[in-house]
């Protein structure tokens, strides 16, 4: 077999190395001279870097550059020796994946990342916290050790948004990793034991009550260093949180000043687009698990619901008539737990407010919140507009329909 390689000429013995492991080149490496130098080729070995590693330029872990992608490779498997090379690929795409997303829409949150936790640093938490982290989110560490926040969006003193990716904070089998900030504070804890991740709600620290983040049956082997794909919800979250950014399910928002990720979906079908007479509106909603009491029958779970319309750019047509304005005057609401009707809304104004839309301005948005006695139910309704504006009408009043739009508990909790 060493003389048949031997004697092939460098094009088919290029083919033919490419088709090999990693650790095969290496052993072909070992033969002779000859072969020795094509396994050492480094576009052989930046094609293995970036099918691997996703790297297309020579660096380590740290991002620091090197002289060629064959020491690349060493120093990234001689950097992670301690874990399964499988694993430590997807956390490297997974951050990547999320860095990306970052880099294009919303920078200044990408600037918070911290450099990766060394070894020596997450054997020192660990020993502090009494824990044993689970091999995926270890490894999440070792990308990243969460934000480095701006003093001004420091957690004692934030009143509005963070610039929130994912931050890492003991209590019990149990760490905070990650934590949100509106209105309420909403905290995330990892069971270092099982790799399940939770949610707290109103009453997390007093009652503990926690609700999984991620379905138990995808949770797997998460202390094995030898099992297949090992996965723990932090890792199962966190690329479930860059899939939906990825797809613009959800998206980053402005509100004054600030910039956020706002949580509420854009696509359907979980948000709803209706157009009535030029008015369209969008809705969707999203579980709001710190405002939620699952010892209230009643409160047990909340949800809010954004609404966003606008007057599209040929204006309000009704009956064949163009009128450049219209202005909302009522509401009314169905809201169902299940199958059952539990609210019903028939009241003037939005949050106090009657918008009025003019083509092509941007959306009005206003969101607002339910409580169900059950994880699933629904609303839908109509606004009730004129033509013009209220204090100077142009016709009757007319319904602006909005579609059914779901109140449900996803499998995956944000």
């Amino acid at each position: 077999m060493e003389k048949e390689l031997d004697g092939l000429g460098y094009l088919p013995l290029r083919i033919i190395l490419s088709k090999l492991s990693p650790s095969d080149i290496i052993k072909v490496s070992c033969a002779n001279k000859r072969l020795r130098g094509s396994a050492s080729d480094d576009s052989l070995w930046a094609q293995i870097c970036y099918q691997e590693l996703q790297l297309s330029t020579p660096q380590d872990d740290h991002g620091n550059p090197l002289p060629c992608f064959m020491l690349a490779y060493q120093l990234w498997r001689e950097a992670f020796s301690m874990y399964p090379w499988p694993l430590v690929k997807r956390v490297k795409r997974c951050w990547d994946k999320l860095k990306k997303w970052f880099n294009n829409n919303f920078p200044e949150a990408e600037a918070t990342l911290r450099r990766g936790a060394s070894e020596s640093d997450i054997e020192q938490l660990q020993t502090l916290l009494k824990v044993k982290l689970p091999l995926p989110t270890r490894l999440l560490y070792r990308f990243h050790d969460g934000q480095e926040l701006p003093d001004k969006m420091n957690p004692k003193t934030a009143s509005s948004s963070w610039l929130g990716i994912i931050g890492f904070s003991s209590r019990s089998k149990c760490i905070i990793v990650a934590s949100s900030f509106a209105s309420s504070r909403k905290l995330f804890f990892l069971n270092c034991t099982n790799g399940q991740l939770f949610v707290g709600t109103r009453k997390p620290l007093t009652d503990n009550e926690m609700i999984p983040c991620v379905p138990n049956t995808l949770i797997r082997s998460v202390h094995d260093l030898y099992g297949e794909e090992q996965q723990d919800a932090m890792l199962l979250w966190l690329e479930e949180h860059g899939r939906r950014l990825e797809n613009g399910i959800i998206k980053v928002c402005k509100e004054g000043d600030d910039r956020s990720i706002n949580l509420f979906p854009e696509v359907p079908p979980l948000c709803v687009t209706t157009v009535t007479n030029g008015v369209q509106v969008r809705a969707s909603a999203v579980f709001v698990p710190e405002f939620s009491d699952l010892l209230d029958e009643a409160e047990k779970f909340m949800f809010a619901y954004s609404i966003r319309m606008s007057l599209l750019p040929e204006g309000c047509v009704i009956n064949g008539m163009t009128f450049g304005s219209c202005q909302l005057n009522r509401r009314h609401w169905i809201i169902r737990a299940d199958k059952e009707v539990v609210s019903s809304v028939d009241d003037e104004a939005v949050i106090g407010k009657f918008p009025l839309l003019h083509p092509g301005e941007g959306e009005f948005v206003y969101q607002s919140c339910s409580p169900l006695p059950s994880p699933s139910g629904s609303v839908e309704g109509h606004f009730t507009f004129v033509p013009g504006r209220l204090a100077d009408p142009r016709g009757g009043p007319f319904k602006v329909q909005v579609a059914r739009f779901p109140l449900e508990m996803p499998d995956y909790v944000f």
